[in-house]
């Protein structure tokens, strides 16, 4: 599978009473693919995977590809903390419908170079479907070094890596070491989607994509066509979304900021609350500059 463009990393709908809301994941999903984006994203950072039963991630993924239909890619995050369990999951989100896996590497344990290949190997063994790695060292603990991505992108159905490091030097270097091999990279820090497409990368899992998808999308589709300078315009237009992010816990603000913006996408889980006060404000008057705008 070549998987090319702007995927959004869909937010994961909750009722107040912190279930997964069915009728909001078939409005975010049809939001979504109306907006013109390429692929659908699930069960990431910012879809809580993390705070999910795998009951949950089940009920989650088989909406989400129920509703999609196919018209876009479904890639389902399937991460965990043992190799044993991301198998299981895998296999789940196979039988399910999924068109890709991504693997975000085991976290607090912050295992070595040699063990991220032994624990990719297995799971691209144990699947049919395309792999795509996932690094996010912030979260984990562990950078998935681009020396480690190159011996993974040997293996056929590991097609590529989406890295949320937010160091541009990591997303270069993964290009450079992989560039021989049908493999992508995939900006996963939303600052960095213009560079990315334009060191060679295939374009981004982008956050905020739930919010601002057309915004994202024209990013991707002006660059292109070669319009570079409003391929820059789009990038920039992400930014007020972005300064908010620190006001809250992941994804606190995304949440309320879809919310106000039309979707109601409903509360994080627990333990991360929703916002009120001052960081409210400020997200509603960020909403208000994008309402403005339209």
């Amino acid at each position: 599978m070549e998987l090319k463009g702007i995927i959004p990393a869909m937010l994961t709908p909750l009722t107040e009473e912190k279930r997964i809301n069915e009728p909001v994941v078939r409005q975010l999903a049809n939001r979504l693919i109306e907006s013109g984006v390429h692929g659908i994203f699930i069960l990431g950072t910012n879809g809580e995977f993390h705070l999910l039963t795998a009951e949950e991630k089940r009920f989650m993924a088989r909406i989400v590809i129920e509703e999609v239909k196919g018209r876009v890619p479904v890639i389902v995050g399937t991460g965990g903390g043992t190799t044993e369990d991301v198998i299981e999951l895998s296999k789940q989100m196979e039988q399910l419908g999924a068109d890709a896996i991504s693997v975000i590497t085991p976290f607090f344990i912050a295992p070595s170079q040699e063990e991220l290949i032994v624990h990719y190997t297995k799971i691209a063994e144990a699947v049919k479907l395309p792999v795509i790695l996932y690094n996010i060292p912030a979260r984990t603990g562990v950078n998935l070094e681009p020396e480690t991505a190159a011996v993974l992108a040997k293996i056929p159905n590991i097609i590529g890596i989406k890295d949320s490091s937010g160091n541009f030097a990591n997303i270069e270097h993964y290009i450079r070491v992989t560039k021989d091999e049908p493999f992508d990279v995939y900006a996963g820090t939303d600052s960095l989607i213009l560079k990315t497409l334009l060191a060679g990368g295939a374009g981004a899992v982008a956050a905020t994509g739930n919010m601002l998808p057309e915004t994202v999308v024209s990013i991707y589709e002006n660059w292109r066509n070669g319009n570079i300078g409003e391929a820059q315009k789009a990038q920039d237009a992400l930014q007020p979304l972005r300064d908010t992010f620190a006001l809250g816990t992941l994804p606190s603000v995304l949440k309320k900021a879809v919310e106000l913006h039309g979707i109601s996408v409903g509360p994080p889980k627990s333990p991360v609350s929703s916002l009120s006060g001052e960081a409210l404000e400020k997200v509603q008057a960020m909403v208000d500059f994008y309402n403005d705008r339209r």
